[in-house]
């Protein structure tokens, strides 16, 4: 750790303290330190991907007509909750991944502009899964970057997350949730932060409750690890990457919905309190 010695103004010591009582801490220099590390942690990633390419078929009827990530919670689809999140940490660069009913996700958003983002699009001929699309932006993902489930609402520290996975070095860092139970969804076991695997139906008995959230930090040598045509990152990257002991899980406890029953849905409606 080296020091520093930086000279402020009164106004924005008087800043600094306000923020530090918020917080309870008592040290002006530990306030400074996260302030700084949250900028330049933005800094380090620009660019999102977004996967909305399924066709939703738990969620019939409804996504007979619209897909999945346009579906309305508290008047807004479910994309724009995860554009508002990233647009809020200046994460301003995003391609979705489009597939089925995908022209009218391109019709609602556009090139992003009247969202304050920019948003590029990668249509998959045939659907390719949570992994395969990456195969078609290979060109464009060139450093670190986030991906997100065009189905979950997440109130996320992204600076936060980005922050863990670079301080563990990590290939791949996976958001993980707390929930009650944990069958529909398979849980991590951890040694320490790293994952070694996840277990499909745990046992009620299983110690974790903490599942993929559907948030990961990515490096572009992931996607070394998928192969061509459907691809599910799952199955068939996470497993890999664990083995190798590059996979990483970053616990948080911030509000987050799956959308991906009608039960799930209406809870989500219900519940949401949007980006924070």
């Amino acid at each position: 750790m080296v020091s520093i010695k930086v000279d402020l103004s009164r106004e924005l010591i008087h800043e600094i303290d306000k923020i530090a009582r918020v917080k309870g801490i008592k040290d002006r220099s530990r306030v400074v330190e996260e302030l700084l590390t949250k900028i330049l942690i933005g800094n380090m990633v620009k660019r999102a991907v977004i996967l909305a390419g399924g066709k939703g078929t738990r969620m019939r009827p409804f996504t007979y007509e619209i897909p999945k990530p346009l579906i309305p919670v508290q008047g807004k689809p479910l994309l724009q909750h995860i554009i508002e999140l990233l647009r809020k940490y200046e994460i301003r660069d995003i391609i979705i991944s489009t597939g089925y009913l995908g022209s009218k996700i391109v019709e609602y958003f556009g090139n992003g502009n009247k969202f304050g983002v920019r948003i590029e699009y990668v249509e998959e001929d045939k659907e390719l899964g949570t992994a395969g699309p990456l195969n078609l932006m290979r060109d464009k993902l060139k450093s670190t970057f986030l991906m997100f489930n065009g189905d979950v609402l997440a109130n996320i520290d992204i600076h936060d997350l980005i922050r863990f996975h670079h301080e563990h070095n990590a290939l791949a860092t996976i958001a993980l949730t707390p929930v009650k139970d944990p069958s529909r969804f398979g849980v991590a076991r951890l040694r320490g932060n790293k994952i070694l695997e996840f277990i499909e139906k745990p046992e009620k008995t299983t110690k974790s409750k903490l599942i993929n959230a559907g948030v990961y930090v990515l490096e572009p040598e992931v996607i070394d690890y998928v192969p061509e045509g459907k691809a599910m990152i799952e199955h068939d990257v996470f497993p890999k990457l664990a083995a190798e002991g590059k996979l990483y899980g970053y616990p948080f406890d911030g509000q987050w919905f799956d959308t991906g029953t009608p039960e799930a849905y209406e809870r989500a409606i219900k519940e949401w309190r949007g980006i924070e």
